[in-house]
C-alpha cells in the first residue's frame, strides 16, 4: 500500500511538472475549476453519514474520465473516494463510517484525470467530521459515600463528576447535575456537581440520606443515575447539659439559681483536645433595654434624680417641649415603653439653642455634666467627624469654642478653654481631655458623668469611675487661654455647635440623648451617680448585686460546674415588667496542646411572671356644699381625700414608703381666669418640702415626681379653689387620677363636686344688706360664722346669712327691692304690728284695709287656732286685677332668724315662703309656684275677713 501511494504521488508530481506549464495551452488536458486554488475545497460530514458536503462543488474542464485522491504523507490515508456524476462534476463520499471521537479532521489533494491519462492541477481538500450525540455522560465513580457531622451547614459535602465521550463541547461537555430523590431532602447540587445541605442535619431524624444523582450533557442526554449516600455523624462536641430551656421567676422571691443541674461535657476522647487546662464560661442576660436604663420599668429621669439624691440645682437641658420650653421645640422626643423621654439626633438638622436664662453660659471652675447617650460609629467610617453633645461657641465674627462635650473617632472628648481673664495668658493649662472607650460606639445606652474640679476631671461610666485597662488616665492636651474679643457673645447649643462666621450649625450629633443636665458650682455625688445607673435586675453571685453578665473560670470541669450552679437571677423591684429574658452561656476550653475549642452555646430564658397588680384607691366626700363667702375666700377641693395603695382588694401594702409619681386634677370646662383660680398653699416651698413638682393651669393641676403616698395626699389636700362670682355657678366638678411607675398602674377616677349654696333672702337679712355695703356685709358674715351659734342653745336652727352680692349700689339712688307679697297671719299679729300702706287703684280696697288695721290696733286678739293651710277654692279671692304697692321705707317684717316660742309659731310657713322669693333666677322652677299660690290665697283670705267686718 505504501509503495502504491508513493508511486501515485510521484506520478502526480511528475505530471504536474510536465504538463503544468502546457495545461493552459493544451485543451486536451483537464483542469479543476476553482477561483482560489490555494484555498481548496472544504467539506463537512456527520459521523453517521456517507456523503460529504463540499464547498465549492468539485468541477473540472476538459476531457474528464475520473478523479484521483493524492494522500498526504503527514495526514495519513484518506478514507474517501470521488464519484463522477456527469462529465464535469464529482461527489465525495466515505468508504466506511467515520468516528469523530477518533479523528475529526482530514486533509488530502485531488486531481482530475483525462481519458488519455493526463492529469490536472492538484487542489487541497479539508474535511471536518461533525459530532453526533451518541454517548451519554458517565460518572467517574459507581457510587459516592460521605460522612458529615450533625448540626452544621456545609458549603460542600462532596463533589460528583461525570464525563462524555462525544468529541465536541456541544455533546461532550456535562452542563447539568440533578438530584432525582424526593425534594424534601435538605440537599442541593449545582452545575459543578457540588452537593451541600440546606439545613443542619439531625442524627435523631435520620442517620443516612441516600440520593440519586444524574448528569446531563449540553445536548440534554441524561446519564445513568448514581447513588450518593450521606451519613450523619453525631460527634462528641463540648457543651453544657442539664440546662433548662425555661425558668419561671415570681416577683419578690429573691435570687433564683438558673443552672442547678448543669454539667459540662468536654469530650475527652477527642484527639484534638487530649487534656483541659482552662475553662471559661460567660453568662449574659439579654433583657430588652428600652429607654435609657437597664430596668424595664423605671421612674422618669426627674424622679430618678430625686430618688438617687442628685443635686436639686441640676439644670435639665433636655426638657419636654411645651409651655415654658419653647426653645426645645426643634428636638425630636420619643417615649419608650417605660415612658422615658428620649431624644433622637439625626446628625444633620436636630439641635437646640439653650437660652442664657436657662443656663448661664459661664461655668465656674467646678461643675458637672451628666447624660444618657446611645451612639454608633459613623456609617461612612469618617474618623475625623466631630459630633457635639454640648457646645458653647462665639455667636458671630469668630468660631472659638469655649467649652464642649463631643465624640470623635469613638473617643469622648471634653473641651474646656480658659477665658483670657482666668490666669496668666502665657501659661499652658489643660484644655482637652480624651477618653478612648468602647462604650461610646457600641450603640447601647450608657450613662456618662463628668465631675470637673479644674484642672482635675473625673469620668463616670454607668455609675462607676472610669479606669483604663493600662492604668493610664485620659490623654490631656494643653493650650493657651482664649484671647480677648470685644463685642462677641456666645451661643450654647445641644446636639451641634454654632459657627459664628458661617452663622449656621455644624458638627451635628447622630445618636440618642436623654437626661442631659449641668450643675454649676459643684460636682455630683458619686453615690448618686452610682444609684442613677444601678440596675435592680440582673445576674448575681451575691445578694444585692445585679449584673448584665457574669464570668466564671476554673482549671477543671468540677470547679466551673460548681460556680455556674451558683449563678442566680434576681429582680428587686416590687412590680417588674413581666416577660421573657434570654440567657446565653458561651464557653471556651483551652487544651493541653494550646488548642482553643469553643463549646456549643447553651441557651435558656427566664419567664418573669406577672406581679400582683396594685390598686391605687382614691376616696373621700363626693360632694361638698359651701356658701358664697367660702368660695370667695377660697376652699380646699379635696378636704378629706384619702389615698392608699393595695395589693389586693382588702389588703393594703405593708410598705409605708410606697410611691406615686403623678397625680392629675382636671376641671372641665376650663377655669375662667377673670374670677376663678386654683392654687396650692405654700407652693413656693413645695420643692423644699417634698419631691413633687406642681404645674397649675386653667385646666387643672399636674403633680409629678416620685414621692410617698402620704406626701401626695397632703399636697392634694392643699389644693384650693376660689371663685369671685359664685352666683354664676351651681357647682364645679373636679376629677382626680393618680399613677405609679409612669402610668403602668393608675387609680380610680375620683370625682369631687363643689356645690354653691345660693342664699334664701329673708326680711331681716334684706334690711341688714341695705344697712351695710356688700363687702362689709360679707366680712360681718364671716365674723359671725366664727362665733358659736347661740341659736342652737334654744334648740332652734338659725337661718343662713344672706349676702347681698348682687344688689345694685348707686351714690345717688336708694336701693329699692322688688315688691313682695307678705303673708299675714292672725296668730302673728299678737306679737307684731303689721303696717300696710299701699296705693290701690280701687278706693274700696284701701278703705277696707285701713279699717282693718285700725281695729287690729285697738283690740288685741287672743291667739287663735292655726288655720288650715289650704283654703277652699270657693273662698279664694280673684285678685287678678289687684295691684298692691308696698313702701319699703316703712317696712318691718320679722326675720326668720327671730326666735319665737313654740306656742306662738305654728309651722313657719311665712319664712319659707318669703325666702323662696329671693332665690337666684336660675333656681326658680315649678316647685316654687305652689308657695306663691298660697300667698295669694292668704292675702285673699285677709281681705275677705276685713270685708266681713
Amino acid at each position: 500500500m505504501i509503495v502504491r501511494f508513493l508511486s501515485v504521488l510521484c506520478v502526480g508530481v511528475f505530471l504536474t511538472a510536465v504538463y503544468g506549464a502546457e495545461g493552459n495551452n493544451n485543451e486536451e488536458i483537464p483542469y479543476l475549476e476553482l477561483d482560489e486554488p490555494d484555498e481548496g475545497y472544504h467539506g463537512l460530514i456527520k459521523e453517521n453519514e456517507t456523503l460529504v458536503e463540499v464547498t465549492p462543488p468539485i468541477r473540472a474542464r476538459g476531457p474528464l474520465c475520473s478523479f484521483l485522491i493524492l494522500n498526504n504523507i503527514h495526514h495519513g490515508e484518506a478514507p474517501f473516494e470521488i464519484m463522477v456524476i456527469d462529465e464535469n462534476e464529482a461527489r465525495l463520499r466515505v468508504r466506511y463510517p467515520l468516528n469523530c471521537e477518533k479523528r475529526r479532521n482530514y486533509k488530502f489533494d485531488i486531481a482530475a484525470v483525462g481519458c488519455d491519462g493526463s492529469y490536472s492541477n492538484t487542489v487541497p481538500v479539508h474535511i471536518t467530521v461533525t459530532d453526533v450525540n451518541e454517548y451519554a455522560p458517565v460518572f467517574s465513580q459507581s457510587a459516592y459515600v460521605k460522612t458529615v457531622d450533625e448540626g452544621r451547614i456545609y458549603d460542600e459535602i462532596l463533589r460528583v463528576e461525570a464525563t462524555d465521550k462525544d468529541c465536541t463541547p456541544r455533546y461532550g461537555d456535562v452542563c447539568k447535575y440533578e438530584i432525582l430523590t424526593d425534594r424534601s431532602q435538605p440537599f442541593t447540587i449545582n452545575v459543578e456537581g457540588v452537593i451541600r445541605n440546606t439545613e443542619p442535619l439531625d442524627y435523631e431524624k435520620s442517620h443516612n440520606h441516600i440520593l440519586s444523582v444524574v448528569a446531563y450533557d449540553c445536548g440534554m442526554m441524561q446519564s445513568t443515575p448514581v447513588m450518593v449516600t450521606i451519613k450523619v455523624n453525631k460527634p462528641c462536641r463540648a457543651g453544657w447539659k442539664g440546662v433548662a430551656e425555661r425558668v419561671d421567676y415570681a416577683p419578690g422571691t429573691g435570687p433564683l439559681a438558673l443552672f442547678p443541674a448543669a454539667r459540662l461535657e468536654t469530650c475527652s476522647s477527642d484527639e484534638r483536645c487530649p487534656g483541659v487546662t482552662r475553662i471559661q464560661a460567660a453568662v449574659s442576660l439579654q433583657a430588652s433595654r428600652v429607654g435609657s436604663g437597664c430596668d424595664r420599668d423605671t421612674y422618669s429621669l426627674h424622679s430618678q434624680r430625686t430618688i438617687c439624691g442628685l443635686d436639686p440645682k441640676t439644670i435639665d437641658l433636655l426638657p419636654s417641649p411645651g409651655a415654658g420650653n419653647e426653645w426645645a421645640k426643634s428636638l425630636k422626643p420619643d417615649s419608650g415603653r417605660d415612658g422615658e423621654q428620649m431624644f433622637e439626633f439625626d446628625g444633620e438638622t436636630t439641635s437646640a439653642i439653650v437660652p442664657e436664662s436657662v443656663l448661664p453660659h459661664s461655668l465656674t471652675s467646678s461643675f458637672s455634666i451628666s447624660t444618657w447617650m446611645r451612639h454608633a460609629p459613623p456609617a461612612d467610617g469618617d474618623k475625623h467627624r466631630k459630633e457635639h453633645v454640648l457646645c458653647l461657641a462665639d455667636d458671630h465674627k469668630m468660631n472659638r469654642h469655649h467649652y464642649a462635650l463631643f465624640v470623635r473617632n469613638c473617643r469622648l472628648i471634653l473641651l474646656l478653654r480658659r477665658d483670657f481673664g482666668e490666669g496668666d495668658l502665657n501659661i499652658f493649662r489643660p484644655a482637652e481631655w480624651r477618653w478612648k472607650i468602647p462604650e461610646v460606639c457600641d450603640n447601647e445606652w450608657h450613662h456618662y458623668a463628668l465631675n470637673i474640679r479644674f484642672p482635675n476631671v473625673d469620668l463616670f461610666i454607668d455609675g462607676e469611675p472610669y479606669r483604663s485597662l493600662d492604668g493610664k488616665g485620659p490623654e490631656v492636651i494643653d493650650d493657651w487661654p482664649l484671647h480677648p474679643a470685644h463685642g462677641v457673645n456666645t451661643t450654647l447649643v445641644v446636639g451641634a455647635c454654632w459657627q459664628g462666621t458661617e452663622k449656621d450649625m455644624k458638627h451635628h450629633l447622630r445618636g440618642w440623648l436623654a437626661g442631659l443636665g449641668v450643675l454649676r458650682g459643684a460636682a455630683q455625688p458619686s453615690h448618686a451617680l452610682s444609684c442613677l445607673a444601678r440596675c435592680r435586675e440582673g445576674l448575681s453571685l451575691a445578694p444585692d448585686l445585679y449584673l448584665k453578665s457574669v464570668s466564671v473560670e476554673g482549671d477543671g470541669v468540677a470547679d466551673v460546674e460548681t460556680l455556674l450552679r451558683r449563678v442566680a437571677y434576681g429582680d428587686a423591684r416590687a412590680f417588674p415588667t413581666p416577660g421573657r429574658r434570654n440567657v446565653h452561656v458561651a464557653t471556651t476550653i483551652t487544651c493541653d496542646n494550646g488548642r482553643i475549642i469553643k463549646a456549643r452555646p447553651a441557651e435558656s430564658y427566664i419567664m418573669l411572671l406577672a406581679p400582683q397588680t396594685p390598686s391605687i384607691l382614691l376616696n373621700g366626700s363626693a360632694d361638698v356644699a359651701r356658701d358664697y363667702a367660702h368660695f370667695r375666700a377660697g376652699l380646699t377641693v379635696f378636704p378629706d381625700l384619702g389615698v392608699s395603695v393595695r395589693a389586693a382588694p382588702a389588703h393594703p401594702l405593708a410598705d409605708e414608703n410606697q410611691k406615686l409619681d403623678s397625680c392629675v386634677v382636671s376641671v372641665y370646662p376650663a377655669l375662667n381666669p377673670d374670677h376663678e383660680a386654683l392654687s396650692l398653699r405654700a407652693a413656693a416651698d413645695l420643692p423644699l418640702r417634698y419631691d413633687i413638682r406642681a404645674a397649675v393651669t386653667r385646666d387643672g393641676v399636674i403633680l409629678t415626681g416620685a414621692d410617698t403616698v402620704h406626701n401626695y395626699q397632703k399636697v392634694l389636700r392643699e389644693i384650693e379653689y376660689s371663685n369671685k362670682k359664685p352666683a354664676y355657678y351651681l357647682n364645679r366638678v373636679f376629677k382626680l387620677t393618680c399613677s405609679e411607675l409612669n402610668g403602668r398602674f393608675t387609680s380610680n377616677e375620683y370625682v369631687q363636686t363643689l356645690t354653691v349654696v345660693h342664699p334664701h333672702m329673708s326680711a331681716a337679712n334684706e334690711v341688714a344688706s341695705r344697712e351695710l355695703p356688700s363687702g362689709i356685709a360679707d366680712k360681718a358674715d364671716v365674723a359671725r360664722e366664727s362665733v358659736p351659734d347661740r341659736g342652737h342653745a334654744h334648740g332652734h336652727a338659725v337661718a343662713p346669712r344672706v349676702y347681698a352680692a348682687h344688689a345694685q349700689r348707686d351714690a345717688h339712688a336708694a336701693d329699692v327691692p322688688a315688691p313682695r307679697l307678705i303673708d299675714l297671719r292672725p296668730e302673728q299679729s299678737a306679737n307684731h304690728v303689721a303696717l300696710l300702706i299701699g296705693v290701690v287703684a280701687v278706693g274700696v280696697v284701701v278703705l277696707a284695709a285701713g279699717v282693718g288695721v285700725a281695729r287690729t290696733r285697738r283690740s288685741p286678739r287672743a291667739p287663735a287656732a292655726p288655720r288650715a293651710r289650704h283654703v277652699d277654692s270657693e273662698m279664694a279671692w280673684d285678685d287678678s286685677a289687684l295691684t298692691i304697692t308696698v313702701n319699703p321705707m316703712e317696712e318691718s317684717v320679722p326675720s326668720c332668724g327671730t326666735h319665737v316660742n313654740a306656742a306662738d309659731s305654728s309651722d313657719g310657713e311665712s319664712c319659707s315662703d318669703s325666702d323662696s322669693e329671693h332665690h337666684d333666677s336660675s333656681d326658680e322652677d315649678d316647685e316654687v309656684m305652689p308657695n306663691k299660690q298660697h300667698k295669694y290665697r292668704n292675702i285673699s283670705q285677709l281681705e275677705w275677713d276685713n270685708s266681713t267686718m
